[in-house]
């Protein structure tokens, strides 16, 4: 049995994916704003730096896998929070933890993107850019100018939606970029991500006020399932990119949306490469 480390772990797709690691037979490191072994704030970078130490310490330097789920949704009034807690979170926590997985010799990691990075019209690529270079101060600055200059109505309904979108999107080609790099794969250490869709957590609740949860076909985006996802739904596949047989699959993007990217975005992958 293996020691795992999970951000997020007190609700929804965390608090999932913990039990499953669990009920499996292993040992779960949970951190989260609370009720965690590891009580921290990952918007903060003092915050990381204490997780990063706690998670080393109480797992004797040897992890055989972390899921970095711990997230903010779109509802959260300061975007530059969003993009703290959603970006610079996850990646200064594994990067921290990356020489504890390589000591374990088959080292499974996974983040949480969204399907929001490729389905939302409101992605701004100069703040991708920034979070991409590590400039969190320049990031944060001009999360807050976007969202300064956003429309009422965006603003009433989701007030963080472009640096919620930005930032999933930058994690995703974080971990892209990432998982092939020597440190990581000739380490042993895999890097994946998954991009939930509609998925019932207090996060996608509490961005939307409850609205449409009663009939899916009235959700904004398209639902060809027809039903909603659960937070089982993704620790299934949390689960599958950290076992030691999932060996072969490094740096992908895994969508579990119920085809919402698909439907909109039919011809969007794979791309040919031009010249």
């Amino acid at each position: 049995m293996g020691t795992f480390a999970v951000t997020g772990s007190a609700s929804g797709m965390g608090a999932a994916s913990a039990a499953l690691l669990e009920r499996a037979g292993h040992t779960v490191i949970g951190v989260d704003l609370h009720d965690a072994h590891v009580v921290a704030d990952l918007g903060m970078p003092d915050g990381r730096a204490h997780a990063v130490a706690e998670v080393l310490s109480l797992s004797g330097g040897r992890l055989d896998g972390v899921a970095a789920i711990a997230g903010v949704g779109p509802s959260v009034r300061d975007a530059a929070a969003v993009m703290s807690v959603n970006y610079f979170g996850p990646v200064a926590l594994l990067t921290g933890l990356r020489a504890a997985l390589a000591a374990s010799g088959a080292g499974r990691a996974v983040v949480i993107s969204s399907n929001s990075a490729s389905t939302v019209p409101l992605v701004d690529d100069g703040l991708a850019a920034l979070a991409l270079a590590g400039d969190e101060d320049g990031a944060r600055e001009r999360a807050r100018a976007g969202q300064a200059a956003a429309p009422a109505e965006i603003l009433d309904f989701a007030p963080s939606i472009t640096a919620y979108a930005t930032s999933k999107l930058a994690v995703a080609h974080w971990v892209r970029r990432t998982a092939v790099t020597p440190e990581w794969a000739r380490r042993g250490v895999l890097l994946n991500a998954i991009a939930p869709g509609a998925v019932l957590t207090p996060l996608m609740t509490g961005s939307t006020g409850g609205a449409a949860f009663d009939d899916p076909d009235a959700f904004p985006t398209p639902m060809p399932l027809g039903v909603f996802g659960q937070a089982e739904d993704i620790a299934f596949w949390v689960h599958q990119f950290l076992r030691p047989e999932a060996r072969f699959t490094t740096g992908a993007v895994l969508y579990v949306d119920g085809g919402t990217d698909a439907a909109m975005r039919p011809d969007a992958h794979p791309s040919a490469m031009t010249f």
